[in-house]
């Protein structure tokens, strides 16, 4: 017979190598206690279950708060400025070392919220709450996960670009077209003049024609 221990909380690990080392549940919204799990104990992980071995380690919240963690710890920039929060991670289920965290721009808690990926190697130091990136937004990192919100501005972006595209070429065409008429205008000036340069020679050679006394 399957037993509940409640819902995970949290996890601690050992942020300086970024390794999970276990995590705790809470038996109860009601409990004061925690059920402290160690990573070994994991016997297999299907959709948003966790199927452990042996009995858990007691503890109380105020003990566990001490245990070092990087969750919602915050993510602060190559210039000093908070960017996001460190939301989530990818593991290794064997070892516990952490392949790369998930960033959410605001309260991770938040249903729906987009996701972006934070790899090991570009972080370059970490604090309790506070974890230093090379990065200097949330641009520079890869999303992962979309929320609707970020699918809108991304889709209005693209419409907005494609209309700049679309008035730059129109732009251009009729600019190729005004130089188009005004070379059509300065070749029909050419031949109107040439025109009347050639009158002016056959007048003048007709009149030569008359005064010349050898014909």
């Amino acid at each position: 017979m399957a037993l509940n221990y409640g819902n995970g909380e949290n996890v601690w690990m050992h942020p300086p190598v970024h390794r999970i080392l276990g995590w705790y549940s809470r038996p109860s919204n009601f409990d004061l206690k925690r059920n402290v799990w160690r990573l070994n104990q994991i016997s297999q992980i299907i959709d948003n279950g966790i199927y452990v071995k042996g009995d858990p380690a007691i503890s109380d919240l105020e003990t566990l708060n001490r245990f070092p963690t990087l969750i919602e710890a915050n993510l602060i920039n190559i210039n000093g400025f908070k960017i996001g929060v460190i939301a989530d991670f990818l593991f290794e289920m064997k070892t516990g070392k952490i392949k790369y965290y998930l960033v959410s721009r605001a309260n991770p808690r938040i249903p729906g919220s987009s996701r972006w990926k934070l790899n090991i190697d570009n972080i370059n130091d970490q604090q309790p709450g506070l974890v230093f990136c090379q990065s200097n937004s949330l641009d520079d990192l890869s999303l992962i996960k979309s929320s609707i919100k970020n699918e809108f501005l991304q889709k209005g972006k693209k419409i907005v670009n494609k209309l700049d595209d679309m008035k730059n070429i129109a732009s251009n065409r009729l600019e190729d077209w005004l130089e188009e008429d005004e070379d059509v205008n300065q070749n029909l000036d050419f031949k109107q003049n040439s025109f009347y340069n050639n009158e002016r020679k056959k007048s003048s050679f007709s009149d030569n024609k008359e005064d010349d006394p050898w014909i």
